[in-house]
């Protein structure tokens, strides 16, 4: 596969991402968030079997499946549960901003990872740190309002945010120890099912009001997770780290695209001003990958945001 066209499938993919945060907002007109993600994970989950079957059938054949699928199964639950968590604040805290807000935010994971793996005792480099500060002034300016105030929706994003980044190391971390696409499946499961559990107690759940929002519940399944899933793994085969880093990030110039085209979303000049800055941030924080080999970037890069499904 020639490296223009794995681009082109990475910006593909980084479109379906970002619109995925149109589609969440309009989806909540008519479920709540639990709902929303219950169903949607679901689909996304099923999503996947194809693939899993394609894969284990040409596949050689071993005697320890049994013990494999146990590993896996506990690895997606951990995984689930974390992505549960961060999944959940950000649908709730769409109720209380814009999509593009609400991705900028979310997207700050990408230099959190990172700084949280200093605990972990990975090295961050000089890049990671500057960009990270950028990327705290950018957010700044994107939310702070008169008088230092943060919404209530954004806060959520952020805190969010974080939870994204703890579940991208969990990955990270069985990503080497179990298939990635069985993972990929056990956890979105067990999110789905920890927010349809949340749904029976906090929302009314109705099959009329579930049907009202079909469209953006499908397209945040089957696209946001099963497509653009699919597109990221076979395009990062052949892209360039840098490319890679870099073209994925877009996903927050869609949304914001997107929430301007759909939603009818405005951003004030220091709103813009302070995506900008953010968006800066994010790329310079990835310089980096530019001096590792292309196959551990790679890796990693498929481990990470492959599973940050927004």
């Amino acid at each position: 596969m020639s490296i223009l066209r794995s681009n082109i499938l990475l910006l593909l993919a980084a479109a379906i991402w970002g619109l995925a945060f149109v589609a969440q907002r309009v989806g909540m007109e008519y479920v709540g968030p639990f709902t929303f993600n219950g169903v949607r994970f679901a689909l996304g989950g099923l999503s996947l079997l194809p693939l899993i079957f394609y894969y284990q059938n040409r596949s050689p054949k071993d005697n320890r499946a049994e013990e494999g699928t146990k590993q896996v199964m506990i690895a997606g639950i951990i995984a689930g549960i974390v992505l549960f968590i961060a999944a959940t604040l950000q649908q709730i805290g769409l109720i209380y901003t814009t999509a593009g807000k609400a991705a900028f935010i979310t997207c700050l994971y990408i230099v959190l990872v990172p700084i949280l793996g200093i605990l972990l005792k990975q090295y961050v480099s000089m890049s990671t740190w500057i960009g990270s500060v950028i990327a705290v002034v950018g957010l700044y300016f994107l939310c702070v309002k008169d008088g230092l105030y943060i919404s209530y929706g954004e806060i959520l994003e952020l805190t969010g945010a974080f939870f994204w980044a703890i579940h991208i190391l969990i990955i990270d971390h069985f990503s080497c120890r179990v298939p990635v696409l069985k993972l990929a499946f056990f956890q979105f499961i067990t999110c789905s099912i920890l927010s349809l559990i949340s749904a029976l107690f906090l929302e009314t759940i109705s099959i009329e009001s579930i049907y009202q929002a079909a469209v953006p519940i499908l397209y945040g399944g089957i696209f946001s997770v099963g497509v653009a899933y699919t597109l990221q793994v076979v395009a990062q085969k052949s892209a360039q780290p840098s490319h890679a880093a870099i073209i994925l990030s877009m996903e927050t110039v869609f949304a914001a695209i997107g929430g301007w085209l759909i939603l009818n979303e405005r951003l004030g000049f220091q709103e813009t001003l302070g995506c900008v800055i953010m968006f800066a941030g994010m790329l310079l924080s990835q310089l980096q990958n530019l001096t590792r080999p292309k196959e551990s970037v790679n890796d990693t890069a498929i481990d990470s945001e492959s599973n940050m499904v927004p």
